[in-house]
């Protein structure tokens, strides 16, 4: 199975691309724009170009930054056919998906000019602008340095091939045949994921269950590579859920006269995995835990007190200073996948 991400610009022709895999290559295709359309029309928004932004970085600062394409890409390995994802417009995307194997990014770019002319001939509800917003709307998502919010620079920057669409529809053709042509048996070569890469993306999985959209935060604990337990973010048993009744906020007064708010209503996804251990006399000394983030200040002496000598977090959170330097003082060693900070919206 050969997944093929397309990233480009704003009336580039990666539909004509698109159209042409599926027609004339038989690749299934999957669409970041369908998924966000159906989640905007979800939230009663109207579909416009800044709704679908704004749900699109909503969406990867609550979950993961490559939460979207993950969940095409699900979609597409259960297929098990040769299959588009479009289009791809966050580093963090194109990091997870190189991690799964069998993945190639191709870049569609031409003349800006060229691309303005083209989406006035499409003329669909979010082309309906003039040159200089169009310009303004690309610069706005061309370059942002957080792994969650769009950066068509840096995601262009980051692709296998790049196709200029300056000319004809055959020309365009004939470049995507040489481009699959050059791909040897329709496929990279497998890259076999490492231990930590392996236990995040179970983390991951796990975190699908959580019920609080602030964070769907995951945890797997594991020894000598072996999974032990595993816990998300929720209420405690028989209480009402967040994704149910909504949040329940409280506010936090800081020495340094800041204001933070904090939804109560869960049990970190750290907390439920060490309640999972206790209630089954699981011991978790010596052990491994991986977890969205940086764990909280209550979720670290937790991990301390249990003997859990290692803990990798996926990303860094806003607010994690105090916990590593618990950690560091402790001896639990703390790493990161990534290096970038989530934080979370009204915090």
């Amino acid at each position: 199975m050969l997944i093929i991400g397309i990233t480009g610009t704003l009336g580039a022709g990666k539909g004509t691309v698109v159209d042409y895999l599926r027609t004339q290559r038989n690749f299934a295709y999957y669409s970041v724009r369908q998924f966000l359309t159906e989640e905007v029309q979800r939230r009663g928004m109207k579909p416009n170009r800044d709704s679908f932004v704004t749900v699109a970085n909503d969406l990867r600062a609550h979950h993961s930054p490559s939460y979207i394409v993950d969940e095409l890409y699900e979609r597409a390995a259960k297929n098990g056919t040769n299959a588009i994802i479009e289009s791809i417009r966050a580093t963090g995307e194109v990091e997870s998906l190189r991690k799964k194997g069998s993945f190639v990014l191709l870049a569609v770019d031409a003349d800006p000019r060229t691309r303005y002319e083209r989406i006035k001939l499409r003329g669909s509800e979010t082309d309906h602008i003039d040159y200089d917003t169009f310009v303004a709307n690309e610069k706005r998502e061309f370059d942002n340095p957080d792994p969650n919010k769009q950066n068509l620079q840096a995601c262009m920057r980051m692709a296998d091939i790049t196709l200029l669409n300056n000319g004809s529809m055959e020309q365009l053709h004939a470049e995507v045949d040489r481009f699959l042509g050059e791909l040897k048996d329709d496929a990279p070569a497998h890259r076999r994921p490492s231990w930590d890469e392996y236990f995040m993306d179970l983390c991951h999985s796990v975190a699908l269950r959580a019920t609080c959209n602030r964070g769907r935060s995951g945890c797997v604990i594991v020894k000598d590579r072996q999974i032990l337990v595993s816990g998300y973010v929720g209420s405690p048993s028989h209480l009402p859920h967040c994704d149910e009744v909504g949040h329940l906020f409280r506010k936090t007064l800081h020495e340094d006269g800041t204001v933070s708010t904090h939804c109560v209503r869960t049990v970190h996804a750290e907390q439920n995995a060490i309640c999972q251990a206790a209630r089954r006399g699981v011991g978790l000394e010596g052990g491994t835990l991986y977890c969205t983030m940086t764990p909280c200040r209550t979720c670290a002496m937790l991990i301390i007190n249990c003997g859990i000598q290692r803990v990798v977090a996926d990303y860094k959170y806003h607010a994690g200073a105090e916990s590593e330097e618990m950690f560091r003082q402790a001896g639990v060693t703390l790493d990161y996948i990534h290096n970038e900070v989530l934080e979370y919206q009204n915090k």
